[in-house]
Protein backbone atom coordinates (compact mmCIF):
# COMPACT_ATOMS: atom_id res chain seq x y z
CA UNK A 1 0.00 0.00 0.00
CA UNK A 2 2.96 2.32 0.57
CA UNK A 3 3.44 4.96 -2.09
CA UNK A 4 6.76 6.73 -2.60
CA UNK A 5 5.72 9.45 -5.06
CA UNK A 6 4.90 12.75 -3.30
CA UNK A 7 1.37 14.06 -3.29
CA UNK A 8 1.17 17.12 -5.49
CA UNK A 9 -2.19 18.39 -4.27
CA UNK A 10 -3.44 19.77 -1.00
CA UNK A 11 -7.10 20.65 -0.56
CA UNK A 12 -9.29 22.17 2.16
CA UNK A 13 -12.24 20.90 4.19
CA UNK A 14 -14.08 23.71 5.99
CA UNK A 15 -16.83 23.46 8.62
CA UNK A 16 -17.30 27.23 8.91
CA UNK A 17 -16.41 27.04 12.63
CA UNK A 18 -17.90 29.60 14.99
CA UNK A 19 -15.30 30.93 17.47
CA UNK A 20 -16.12 31.47 21.12
CA UNK A 21 -17.53 34.99 21.35
CA UNK A 22 -18.33 35.04 17.63
CA UNK A 23 -21.43 34.49 15.52
CA UNK A 24 -22.49 32.46 12.51
CA UNK A 25 -22.13 35.64 10.47
CA UNK A 26 -18.49 35.88 11.55
CA UNK A 27 -17.93 32.25 10.62
CA UNK A 28 -19.42 32.62 7.15
CA UNK A 29 -17.42 35.76 6.43
CA UNK A 30 -14.31 33.90 7.56
CA UNK A 31 -15.13 31.05 5.19
CA UNK A 32 -15.24 33.38 2.20
CA UNK A 33 -11.99 35.03 3.23
CA UNK A 34 -10.28 31.69 3.80
CA UNK A 35 -11.41 30.43 0.40
CA UNK A 36 -9.82 33.42 -1.33
CA UNK A 37 -6.61 33.01 0.67
CA UNK A 38 -6.16 29.29 0.07
CA UNK A 39 -6.90 29.71 -3.62
CA UNK A 40 -4.04 32.21 -3.76
CA UNK A 41 -1.86 29.77 -1.80
CA UNK A 42 -2.38 27.05 -4.40
CA UNK A 43 -4.83 24.61 -2.80
CA UNK A 44 -6.66 22.47 -5.34
CA UNK A 45 -10.23 22.22 -3.99
CA UNK A 46 -12.36 23.70 -1.21
CA UNK A 47 -14.99 21.46 0.34
CA UNK A 48 -17.75 22.42 2.78
CA UNK A 49 -18.99 19.90 5.34
CA UNK A 50 -22.67 19.45 6.22
CA UNK A 51 -23.39 19.76 9.95
CA UNK A 52 -26.66 20.47 11.73
CA UNK A 53 -27.82 21.70 15.12
CA UNK A 54 -24.32 22.68 16.29
CA UNK A 55 -23.71 26.10 17.91
CA UNK A 56 -20.05 25.90 16.91
CA UNK A 57 -20.48 25.04 13.21
CA UNK A 58 -22.15 27.24 10.59
CA UNK A 59 -22.02 24.91 7.57
CA UNK A 60 -25.59 23.66 7.95
CA UNK A 61 -26.51 24.67 4.39
CA UNK A 62 -23.38 23.74 2.39
CA UNK A 63 -25.11 24.06 -0.98
CA UNK A 64 -25.65 27.75 -0.27
CA UNK A 65 -22.08 28.15 0.97
CA UNK A 66 -20.64 26.32 -2.03
CA UNK A 67 -22.24 28.82 -4.40
CA UNK A 68 -21.00 31.73 -2.28
CA UNK A 69 -17.44 30.35 -2.19
CA UNK A 70 -17.47 29.68 -5.93
CA UNK A 71 -18.64 33.25 -6.54
CA UNK A 72 -15.91 34.63 -4.26
CA UNK A 73 -13.12 32.71 -6.02
CA UNK A 74 -12.05 32.22 -9.62
CA UNK A 75 -10.57 28.78 -10.27
CA UNK A 76 -10.33 26.59 -7.16
CA UNK A 77 -12.70 23.61 -7.26
CA UNK A 78 -15.55 23.91 -4.74
CA UNK A 79 -17.80 21.19 -3.39
CA UNK A 80 -19.38 19.17 -0.62
CA UNK A 81 -17.58 17.06 1.89
CA UNK A 82 -20.17 15.57 2.03
CA UNK A 83 -23.88 15.88 1.28
CA UNK A 84 -25.67 13.84 3.94
CA UNK A 85 -27.77 11.82 1.54
CA UNK A 86 -30.11 10.61 4.24
CA UNK A 87 -31.57 14.12 4.49
CA UNK A 88 -32.17 14.76 0.77
CA UNK A 89 -33.72 13.05 -2.22
CA UNK A 90 -31.50 12.31 -5.24
CA UNK A 91 -33.51 14.79 -7.32
CA UNK A 92 -33.11 17.62 -4.82
CA UNK A 93 -29.35 17.00 -4.67
CA UNK A 94 -28.98 17.01 -8.45
CA UNK A 95 -31.14 20.11 -8.91
CA UNK A 96 -29.23 22.03 -6.21
CA UNK A 97 -25.78 21.14 -7.51
CA UNK A 98 -26.92 21.46 -11.10
CA UNK A 99 -27.93 25.03 -10.33
CA UNK A 100 -24.52 25.77 -8.83
CA UNK A 101 -22.77 24.19 -11.81
CA UNK A 102 -24.86 26.30 -14.20
CA UNK A 103 -23.55 29.40 -12.43
CA UNK A 104 -19.95 28.14 -12.09
CA UNK A 105 -19.53 25.50 -14.81
CA UNK A 106 -16.83 22.87 -14.48
CA UNK A 107 -15.70 23.77 -10.94
CA UNK A 108 -18.12 21.91 -8.68
CA UNK A 109 -17.55 18.65 -6.78
CA UNK A 110 -20.53 16.65 -5.54
CA UNK A 111 -19.33 14.60 -2.57
CA UNK A 112 -21.84 12.10 -1.17
CA UNK A 113 -21.93 10.59 2.31
CA UNK A 114 -23.93 7.68 3.73
CA UNK A 115 -25.34 9.54 6.73
CA UNK A 116 -28.92 8.31 6.94
CA UNK A 117 -28.10 4.61 6.88
CA UNK A 118 -25.27 5.03 9.40
CA UNK A 119 -27.69 6.79 11.76
CA UNK A 120 -30.17 3.91 11.52
CA UNK A 121 -27.44 1.30 11.94
CA UNK A 122 -26.06 3.04 15.01
CA UNK A 123 -29.53 3.14 16.56
CA UNK A 124 -30.03 -0.58 15.95
CA UNK A 125 -26.61 -1.39 17.41
CA UNK A 126 -27.35 0.69 20.50
CA UNK A 127 -30.67 -1.10 21.00
CA UNK A 128 -29.14 -4.57 20.65
CA UNK A 129 -25.40 -4.29 21.30
CA UNK A 130 -23.25 -7.21 20.22
CA UNK A 131 -20.01 -8.13 21.98
CA UNK A 132 -17.01 -7.44 19.83
CA UNK A 133 -13.28 -7.59 20.12
CA UNK A 134 -11.59 -4.28 20.79
CA UNK A 135 -8.82 -3.55 18.31
CA UNK A 136 -5.76 -2.12 19.99
CA UNK A 137 -3.95 1.02 18.85
CA UNK A 138 -0.95 0.44 16.62
CA UNK A 139 1.65 2.35 14.66
CA UNK A 140 1.84 1.33 11.01
CA UNK A 141 5.05 2.46 9.33
CA UNK A 142 5.05 5.62 11.43
CA UNK A 143 1.30 6.36 11.24
CA UNK A 144 -0.80 6.07 14.38
CA UNK A 145 -3.92 3.93 13.94
CA UNK A 146 -5.74 4.41 17.24
CA UNK A 147 -8.20 2.15 19.00
CA UNK A 148 -11.63 2.49 17.36
CA UNK A 149 -14.18 4.80 18.91
CA UNK A 150 -17.53 3.15 19.65
CA UNK A 151 -20.04 5.39 17.88
CA UNK A 152 -22.98 3.36 19.20
CA UNK A 153 -22.62 5.15 22.52
CA UNK A 154 -23.72 8.36 20.78
CA UNK A 155 -26.89 6.63 19.55
CA UNK A 156 -27.96 6.02 23.14
CA UNK A 157 -28.36 9.74 23.75
CA UNK A 158 -31.90 11.22 23.59
CA UNK A 159 -30.38 14.03 21.54
CA UNK A 160 -29.61 11.48 18.82
CA UNK A 161 -33.32 10.76 18.38
CA UNK A 162 -34.16 14.47 18.44
CA UNK A 163 -31.70 15.18 15.65
CA UNK A 164 -33.11 12.35 13.59
CA UNK A 165 -36.65 13.67 13.99
CA UNK A 166 -35.61 17.15 12.89
CA UNK A 167 -33.54 16.00 9.91
CA UNK A 168 -36.14 13.74 8.27
CA UNK A 169 -39.86 13.89 7.66
CA UNK A 170 -41.95 11.66 9.98
CA UNK A 171 -41.89 8.08 8.75
CA UNK A 172 -39.24 8.76 6.11
CA UNK A 173 -36.78 5.96 5.39
CA UNK A 174 -33.44 6.42 3.69
CA UNK A 175 -33.04 4.21 0.59
CA UNK A 176 -29.98 2.03 0.11
CA UNK A 177 -26.90 4.17 -0.48
CA UNK A 178 -25.93 2.37 -3.68
CA UNK A 179 -29.35 3.13 -5.10
CA UNK A 180 -29.04 6.78 -4.14
CA UNK A 181 -25.68 7.07 -5.90
CA UNK A 182 -27.02 5.33 -9.00
CA UNK A 183 -30.09 7.57 -9.12
CA UNK A 184 -27.94 10.70 -8.81
CA UNK A 185 -25.63 9.51 -11.58
CA UNK A 186 -28.60 8.66 -13.80
CA UNK A 187 -30.24 12.06 -13.25
CA UNK A 188 -26.98 13.84 -14.10
CA UNK A 189 -26.42 11.60 -17.11
CA UNK A 190 -29.99 11.95 -18.41
CA UNK A 191 -30.72 8.20 -18.22
CA UNK A 192 -33.12 8.10 -15.26
CA UNK A 193 -36.24 6.05 -15.85
CA UNK A 194 -38.73 3.95 -13.90
CA UNK A 195 -40.44 1.49 -16.20
CA UNK A 196 -41.63 3.39 -19.24
CA UNK A 197 -41.36 6.80 -17.59
CA UNK A 198 -38.33 9.07 -17.76
CA UNK A 199 -37.39 11.97 -15.50
CA UNK A 200 -35.09 14.86 -16.35
CA UNK A 201 -33.53 17.24 -13.81
CA UNK A 202 -33.25 20.86 -14.91
CA UNK A 203 -30.82 22.23 -13.90
CA UNK A 204 -28.77 19.14 -13.25
CA UNK A 205 -28.94 16.93 -16.32
CA UNK A 206 -25.66 17.18 -18.20
CA UNK A 207 -23.99 19.17 -15.42
CA UNK A 208 -20.19 18.98 -15.32
CA UNK A 209 -20.19 17.77 -11.72
CA UNK A 210 -17.32 15.70 -10.34
CA UNK A 211 -18.95 12.92 -8.33
CA UNK A 212 -17.20 11.72 -5.14
CA UNK A 213 -17.93 9.21 -2.40
CA UNK A 214 -16.77 9.90 1.16
CA UNK A 215 -16.41 7.12 3.72
CA UNK A 216 -15.18 6.37 7.23
CA UNK A 217 -14.69 2.60 6.99
CA UNK A 218 -14.25 -0.30 4.62
CA UNK A 219 -18.02 -0.73 4.36
CA UNK A 220 -20.59 0.21 1.76
CA UNK A 221 -19.26 3.65 0.87
CA UNK A 222 -15.85 2.26 -0.09
CA UNK A 223 -17.49 -0.61 -1.97
CA UNK A 224 -19.85 1.66 -3.91
CA UNK A 225 -17.05 4.07 -4.84
CA UNK A 226 -14.81 1.26 -6.04
CA UNK A 227 -17.43 -0.72 -7.96
CA UNK A 228 -18.60 2.40 -9.80
CA UNK A 229 -15.10 3.66 -10.54
CA UNK A 230 -15.54 6.92 -8.63
CA UNK A 231 -12.95 8.83 -6.60
CA UNK A 232 -13.02 8.13 -2.87
CA UNK A 233 -12.26 10.31 0.16
CA UNK A 234 -11.26 8.45 3.33
CA UNK A 235 -11.75 10.04 6.71
CA UNK A 236 -8.60 10.02 8.90
CA UNK A 237 -9.50 13.16 10.83
CA UNK A 238 -12.82 11.79 12.21
CA UNK A 239 -12.35 7.99 12.05
CA UNK A 240 -8.58 7.49 12.05
CA UNK A 241 -8.83 3.89 13.25
CA UNK A 242 -10.53 2.81 10.01
CA UNK A 243 -8.57 4.71 7.36
CA UNK A 244 -6.41 1.81 6.17
CA UNK A 245 -9.30 -0.63 5.83
CA UNK A 246 -11.30 2.07 4.00
CA UNK A 247 -8.70 2.73 1.31
CA UNK A 248 -7.90 -0.97 0.99
CA UNK A 249 -11.56 -1.91 0.53
CA UNK A 250 -11.98 0.83 -2.07
CA UNK A 251 -8.96 -0.29 -4.08
CA UNK A 252 -9.97 -3.95 -3.92
CA UNK A 253 -13.47 -3.10 -5.17
CA UNK A 254 -12.31 -0.68 -7.88
CA UNK A 255 -13.39 -1.18 -11.47
CA UNK A 256 -12.28 1.19 -14.25
CA UNK A 257 -15.01 3.52 -15.47
CA UNK A 258 -15.64 6.45 -17.76
CA UNK A 259 -14.55 8.59 -14.79
CA UNK A 260 -11.31 6.86 -13.70
CA UNK A 261 -8.92 4.31 -15.16
CA UNK A 262 -7.44 3.59 -11.71
CA UNK A 263 -8.33 4.37 -8.09
CA UNK A 264 -8.04 7.92 -6.82
CA UNK A 265 -7.91 8.44 -3.06
CA UNK A 266 -8.11 11.57 -0.95
CA UNK A 267 -7.35 11.27 2.77
CA UNK A 268 -8.36 13.92 5.29
CA UNK A 269 -6.20 15.21 8.14
CA UNK A 270 -6.72 17.64 11.00
CA UNK A 271 -3.84 20.12 11.04
CA UNK A 272 -2.65 23.18 12.94
CA UNK A 273 0.59 24.81 11.77
CA UNK A 274 2.43 27.76 13.29
CA UNK A 275 6.01 29.08 13.11
CA UNK A 276 7.03 26.85 16.05
CA UNK A 277 5.88 23.55 17.50
CA UNK A 278 5.04 25.17 20.83
CA UNK A 279 2.84 27.86 19.28
CA UNK A 280 1.00 25.33 17.13
CA UNK A 281 0.30 23.15 20.17
CA UNK A 282 -1.12 26.13 22.05
CA UNK A 283 -3.37 27.11 19.12
CA UNK A 284 -4.56 23.51 18.83
CA UNK A 285 -5.13 23.06 22.58
CA UNK A 286 -8.91 23.85 22.46
CA UNK A 287 -9.47 21.01 19.98
CA UNK A 288 -9.98 18.39 22.70
CA UNK A 289 -12.75 20.45 24.33
CA UNK A 290 -14.42 20.95 20.97
CA UNK A 291 -14.33 17.23 20.10
CA UNK A 292 -15.61 16.38 23.58
CA UNK A 293 -18.68 18.54 22.98
CA UNK A 294 -19.43 16.60 19.80
CA UNK A 295 -19.05 13.21 21.42
CA UNK A 296 -20.77 14.00 24.70
CA UNK A 297 -23.56 16.35 23.54
CA UNK A 298 -23.74 15.65 19.79
CA UNK A 299 -23.29 19.37 19.16
CA UNK A 300 -20.02 21.19 18.58
CA UNK A 301 -19.58 24.17 20.89
CA UNK A 302 -18.12 27.46 19.64
CA UNK A 303 -14.39 26.84 19.34
CA UNK A 304 -12.78 27.79 22.68
CA UNK A 305 -9.77 29.98 23.29
CA UNK A 306 -6.43 28.51 24.39
CA UNK A 307 -6.98 30.16 27.79
CA UNK A 308 -10.27 28.32 28.22
CA UNK A 309 -8.58 25.08 27.25
CA UNK A 310 -5.80 25.63 29.78
CA UNK A 311 -8.30 26.28 32.57
CA UNK A 312 -10.42 23.19 31.89
CA UNK A 313 -10.29 20.35 34.43
CA UNK A 314 -10.28 16.99 32.68
CA UNK A 315 -11.57 13.71 34.03
CA UNK A 316 -9.80 10.54 32.80
CA UNK A 317 -12.97 9.24 31.13
CA UNK A 318 -13.38 12.51 29.24
CA UNK A 319 -9.84 12.35 27.91
CA UNK A 320 -10.48 8.78 26.80
CA UNK A 321 -13.54 9.97 24.89
CA UNK A 322 -11.44 12.21 22.63
CA UNK A 323 -8.06 10.45 22.64
CA UNK A 324 -8.23 9.02 19.11
CA UNK A 325 -8.96 12.44 17.62
CA UNK A 326 -6.44 14.39 19.70
CA UNK A 327 -3.64 11.87 19.19
CA UNK A 328 -4.06 11.94 15.39
CA UNK A 329 -4.20 15.72 15.00
CA UNK A 330 -1.10 16.99 13.19
CA UNK A 331 0.29 20.04 14.98
CA UNK A 332 3.62 21.79 14.82
CA UNK A 333 5.89 23.90 12.70
CA UNK A 334 5.50 23.61 8.93
CA UNK A 335 8.44 21.20 8.77
CA UNK A 336 7.01 19.02 11.54
CA UNK A 337 3.56 18.87 9.96
CA UNK A 338 4.83 18.22 6.43
CA UNK A 339 6.87 15.28 7.68
CA UNK A 340 3.82 13.77 9.39
CA UNK A 341 1.59 14.40 6.37
CA UNK A 342 4.13 12.67 4.14
CA UNK A 343 3.86 9.67 6.43
CA UNK A 344 0.06 9.73 6.14
CA UNK A 345 0.34 9.93 2.37
CA UNK A 346 2.91 7.15 2.15
CA UNK A 347 1.06 4.70 4.39
CA UNK A 348 -2.39 5.28 2.85
CA UNK A 349 -1.16 5.77 -0.72
CA UNK A 350 -3.22 8.97 -0.94
CA UNK A 351 -3.25 10.87 -4.22
CA UNK A 352 -4.37 14.04 -2.44
CA UNK A 353 -4.67 15.27 1.15
CA UNK A 354 -7.70 17.13 2.46
CA UNK A 355 -6.68 19.52 5.24
CA UNK A 356 -9.06 20.75 7.91
CA UNK A 357 -7.82 23.37 10.38
CA UNK A 358 -9.67 25.06 13.23
CA UNK A 359 -8.27 27.69 15.57
CA UNK A 360 -10.04 30.27 17.67
CA UNK A 361 -8.64 33.27 15.79
CA UNK A 362 -9.30 33.40 12.07
CA UNK A 363 -5.90 34.96 11.35
CA UNK A 364 -4.17 31.96 12.93
CA UNK A 365 -6.21 29.58 10.77
CA UNK A 366 -5.36 31.44 7.59
CA UNK A 367 -1.68 31.52 8.55
CA UNK A 368 -1.72 27.78 9.25
CA UNK A 369 -2.96 27.01 5.75
CA UNK A 370 -0.50 29.43 4.15
CA UNK A 371 2.49 28.12 6.11
CA UNK A 372 1.59 24.56 5.18
CA UNK A 373 1.20 25.38 1.49
CA UNK A 374 4.60 27.12 1.38
CA UNK A 375 6.36 24.26 3.17
CA UNK A 376 4.61 21.66 1.02
CA UNK A 377 5.79 23.31 -2.18
CA UNK A 378 9.37 23.34 -0.94
CA UNK A 379 9.37 19.58 -0.35
CA UNK A 380 7.21 18.44 -3.28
Amino acid sequence: MNREAPVTRLSVLDLAPVPEGGTARDALRNTLDLARRVEAAGYHRYWLAEHHLAPGVASSAPQVLIEAVAAATSHIRVGSGAVQTGHWTPLSIVEQFGTIDALHPGRIDLGLGRSGQRRAEAARSAAAPQPRERRKAEVVDGLLIPEPFDFTRLAKSPVFDLHGALLQQPGAETPDFAGIVDDIAALIGGTYAKGEHEAHANPGEGAALELWILGSSGGQSAQVAGERGLPFAANYHVSPSNVLEAVEAYREAFKPSDVLDEPYVVVSADVVTAPTDDEAEELASPYALWVHSIRSRLAAIPFPTPAQAAAHQWRPEDRELVADRVDTQFTGSPETVVERLRTLQRVTGADELLITTITHDHADRVRSYELLADAWKRTD
